[in-house]
């Protein structure tokens, strides 16, 4: 279990706190791991009837450790914990809800495409440079972004990389609301009791009901991963990652 994720439980609500402030909450495979495995628990767990996801402080996640990834992070099993996690988060048949409180990079904002209520703080960014770090999308949000805001504005996000706002994510309704920061967390837990304290069954069939393309959501995943496993052994991705140590713009060859 990583120290970076903080879990609390309280009235049928799980919180999982991405607490990794110093490095701006950026996700290690080992954060991964527990991430896969609360996620897990709580959909086979009667007693769990929301399950929320923030960070601490004034980001939700920069992304993908980078160093992490390029190291091979993880526990050498089989099956990446990055892998698991995007498995369980798009498959878990109970609510999923998010609290963005800032910079949301990278998985930051693809994750949310996986998540059944998504709430912003005012200040909230959201951003996809993959191709800024010699990267592919991933999380199956290159079939999901384009479905969710059209391919115009997919291809916006993802080829310049550029943030949205807050109010811009809710435009194009990655968002289903913005709160003030100093609200956001109280806000997003009442509407996590809310949803905790409806009917159970009928909460999961409704989110079975409006999530119908599993397997193709899968089978896109799995063309991502083999394509951005391709890209961290690649010279692109190399050049990137020396550039942001060296605080420069990356040539690319």
């Amino acid at each position: 279990m990583s120290e970076h994720i903080l879990i609390d439980r309280q009235d049928r609500v799980t919180t999982l706190t991405l607490s990794r402030e110093d490095k701006k909450n950026a996700i290690t495979q080992a954060m991964y791991a527990t991430l896969a495995d609360e996620i897990a628990a709580y959909g086979t767990d009667d007693s769990t009837r929301a399950l929320m996801i923030t960070g601490v402080g004034d980001v939700f996640t920069a992304g993908n450790d980078l160093a992490d990834f390029s190291m091979g992070g993880g526990n050498g099993g089989d099956v990446p914990p990055v892998v698991r996690f995007l498995t369980e988060i798009s498959t878990c048949p109970k609510p999923i809800i998010a609290a963005v409180n800032g910079l949301a990079i990278g998985v930051g904002l693809t994750m949310l495409l996986h998540c059944d209520l998504v709430y912003a703080s005012e200040s909230a960014r959201l951003s996809a440079p993959f191709v800024g770090l010699g990267l592919v999308p991933e999380a199956a949000s290159s079939l999901l972004l384009p479905a969710a805001v059209g391919m115009a504005v997919a291809n916006d996000i993802f080829l310049t990389g550029r943030q949205l706002t807050a109010e811009e994510a809710h435009q194009y309704g990655l968002v289903a609301r913005v709160f003030p920061d100093a609200d956001l967390q109280t806000e997003t837990r009442a509407l996590a009791h809310r949803v905790a304290a409806s009917a159970p069954e009928a909460v999961k069939h409704a989110k079975a009901l409006v999530r119908t393309q599993r397997d193709r959501i899968a089978k896109q995943m799995e063309t991502e991963g083999h394509i951005f496993a391709a890209q961290l052994r690649s010279p692109e991705f190399a050049e990137s990652v020396v550039a942001l140590r060296e605080k420069r713009a990356p040539v690319y060859k």
